[in-house]
């Protein structure tokens, strides 16, 4: 009897677990987090053909959290704008989505530079290639071909 009392447990137990570990939802990956531009890629529709390391002085930040996107970029000092005036850094802030391939910002708001652009363009779509620890934004043309890419690493 208390073999079979035990074996009863024994299987209840696994039963249990098995429905625990089969009700576990798929887990959607996630970008929230503060992310360091590392370089940029050249395209040629679908192979890298160029990568790109940062200039010197160069560095751009973006932070995802709560549906919210904030970016930051620091310049060398030679850096001009339309006007002519020396721009050291650049900054915007918007709300962003992620699929399982694509990535979808919507700048609200940014620096004077970024919001005379955002006359013309405010949703920004990119093909997304993420995993733990970097991820590739990356533009394509009208074909949908790859043309470039600003490549990330986690840094929080």
């Amino acid at each position: 009897m208390k073999k079979l009392l035990g074996l009863v447990l024994v299987m209840a137990l696994l039963i249990s677990a098995a429905a625990l570990i089969s009700l576990k939802p798929n887990t959607m990956h996630t970008i929230e987090g503060t992310w360091e531009l590392q370089s940029f890629y050249n395209y040629d529709g679908d192979n890298i053909i160029d990568t790109v390391p940062l200039a010197e002085g160069y560095r751009q930040v973006k932070m995802y959290y709560n549906g919210k996107v904030m970016w930051s970029r620091t310049t060398s000092s030679d850096t001009k704008d339309a006007d002519g005036n020396d721009v050291v850094g650049r900054f915007g802030y918007g709300t962003y989505k992620i699929t399982e391939d694509e990535l979808i910002e919507t700048i609200e708001y940014g620096d004077k530079g970024m919001m005379r652009d955002l006359e013309t363009l405010r949703n920004f779509t990119f093909e997304l290639v993420l995993k733990n620890d970097t991820y590739s934004q990356i533009s394509t043309n009208a074909e949908g071909e790859r043309t470039f890419s600003e490549n990330y690493k986690r840094i929080d």
